[in-house]
């Protein structure tokens, strides 16, 4: 039973209208668990609830899973907010108390558009955390997109962390940039070389090999000492990712070009002290010293960081462009 009923068939006229000089308009209240204390249905294309003024809409939901204001819609926008007001927003979400400010689900989770100079279709802000935060739970697509179709920014970053992604999907990646990208600071990469995948010939090949090259240009672990042939070693050994790879591919290995990594090491023919110049060995996928400086012409894999004084192990290898 409805305390207050209004029915109205004329354009313009409302069914309800609450008028006020010092509160609301209209105020409602309910006791009964979810159920709200207005509600506004339209089942034939019109606003469920149209607010204008001061604050068109205003909710406060106190109750454990109460929201403030609630929409929904089968056809459009759950809530639609539009001003003309520089400076504000067509729908403001403020929450104090560590929860999200606005939370939107479904197709478009929270659509926004700007359209007037500098102003932007979405914007967040946090004191404690991220500004815009978003999930997908659907493969291929983007927890926040930012596309831009007439010479502007996808996405625009400023500031500790401008844009921060994360994927935790196997094969997803925490960031996708279709076209160029700019960078004005400095860019850092926590891996210590910078490799290209060079395809493998055979399935022992693993990080930290010292690898040379078959008569089809793959690699495989080096069998003997002063392979003219040798790539290089393979990165990722030591628990050291490579910073960047170059042709990353299916059944590729990273081979180092240029910086610091791990290497195996036979250290029992010669000594490994730091600043030694090493080649293949024949103890397969390992290093060994040069100690015949002739034969190590076009053989040199690096140059040793770390000691290894005798047996098998691992050396930390500089690598260079020349």
């Amino acid at each position: 039973m409805s305390v207050v009923k209004g029915d109205s068939n004329q354009p313009g006229e409302a069914g309800v209208t609450g008028t006020s000089e010092q509160w609301n308009g209209m105020y409602g209240e309910a006791r009964a668990a979810g159920q709200a204390g207005i509600a506004g249905v339209n089942e034939n294309g019109g606003n469920g609830v149209y607010g204008r003024g001061s604050t068109g809409v205003h909710g406060h939901g106190t109750g454990e899973g109460g929201s403030g204001v609630a929409g929904a819609s089968d056809t459009w926008n759950g809530v639609f907010g539009v001003t003309q007001a520089a400076g504000h927003a067509g729908v403001a979400g403020v929450n104090e108390n560590g929860g999200n400010g606005l939370y939107g689900r479904g197709f478009t989770g929270v659509a926004g558009h700007g359209t007037g100079d500098g102003g932007s279709g979405v914007v967040g802000t946090s004191d404690t955390w991220n500004g815009v935060f978003g999930v997908t739970q659907t493969s291929g697509h983007s927890g926040v997109a930012g596309v831009s179709d007439h010479g502007g920014n996808g996405l625009y970053g400023r500031g500790r962390n401008g844009v921060f992604g994360v994927s935790n999907a196997e094969g997803g990646k925490a960031a996708f940039f279709q076209g160029d990208v700019v960078v004005t600071g400095d860019l850092e990469l926590p891996g210590a070389d910078y490799a290209e995948a060079l395809t493998v010939a055979e399935p022992a090949v693993t990080a930290g090999m010292v690898v040379v090259l078959d008569d089809e240009g793959r690699i495989r672990p080096c069998t003997e000492e002063y392979d003219s042939r040798v790539a290089g070693i393979v990165s990722g050994a030591g628990g050291v990712r490579p910073a960047l790879v170059l042709d990353r591919h299916d059944g590729g290995a990273p081979v180092a070009l240029m910086g610091k990594l791990w290497a195996l090491a036979d250290a029992s023919e010669a000594p490994i002290r730091c600043g030694d110049l090493l080649t293949t060995s024949s103890t397969p996928g390992h290093a060994r010293r040069i100690t015949e400086r002739e034969r190590g012409f076009g053989a040199v894999v690096g140059k040793a960081l770390t000691d290894l004084t005798s047996g098998h192990g691992m050396v930390r290898v500089l690598v260079t462009a020349s």
